[in-house]
């Protein structure tokens, strides 16, 4: 094959890489875990792409093979940047605590006992976590769209919207969000998934069936 059209490959490749990627870095800056606007998209996937080019990766690969081994990739650059940039997290300005608007959110959106059972050990992501054991919840304030359609749901007000998401993604683990963004942003099926995190695909179904009947449940 030549590499023209392997480039053209991973071009192709790289459609839903952009929006996922972009939502990470989101995500990780309301969380406090990396300052705002100091890491673009573009950096990640450049990077990534260029790893995948050195590592002479077989250019007679389909197009699917390609993108999912972009998403590891892209995987192991975000795990190893939130890492290094965890530290932020404990040192999170009150400017973004927003303590008074979000309080009232405590006693309306909870993920309950048996989803958090759900999310423990392998995926019970405690590098990120706040030294006093407390996540700050935040005003979700991009286009919610894709992750609603992602789970079919159409009737909520844009207030319900903001705040329902910000509390969703303040509670949930960064591994298992990282889930959840993978088949909404970067439209990945279930076994796509299993692949690029290394999980049982049965693993992956169960996170996906607790998260969506809380998901609707906490919406009501």
């Amino acid at each position: 094959m030549s590499q023209s059209v392997f480039d053209k490959k991973v071009l192709s490749a790289i459609q839903h890489l952009h929006p996922y990627v972009k939502h990470r870095l989101y995500i990780a800056e309301s969380i406090g875990i990396l300052p705002k606007n100091m890491f673009s998209s573009n950096g990640i996937i450049d990077d990534s792409i260029v790893e995948l080019y050195n590592k002479g990766f077989d250019k007679d690969a389909q197009m699917h093979t390609i993108k999912l081994e972009l998403f590891k990739i892209v995987e192991r650059h975000l795990k190893t940047l939130f890492k290094k940039e965890a530290f932020h997290k404990n040192t999170l300005s009150t400017d973004f605590i927003l303590k008074d608007e979000l309080e009232s959110l405590n006693e309306v959106y909870t993920i309950d006992a048996d989803f958090d059972f759900i999310m423990n050990d392998e995926l019970n992501d405690i590098s990120y976590k706040q030294q006093n054991n407390q996540n700050h919840m935040f005003l979700y304030d991009i286009d919610d769209s894709t992750i609603f359609n992602a789970f079919e749901v159409n009737d909520v007000t844009p207030k319900s919207k903001e705040k329902f998401l910000g509390s969703i993604y303040s509670r949930l683990p960064m591994k298992v969000s990282d889930i959840i963004d993978l088949y909404a942003f970067g439209k990945l099926d279930y076994n796509e998934i299993s692949k690029v995190k290394q999980l049982d695909i049965e693993r992956v179904e169960k996170i996906f069936k607790a998260f969506n009947k809380r998901f609707k449940k906490n919406l009501v």
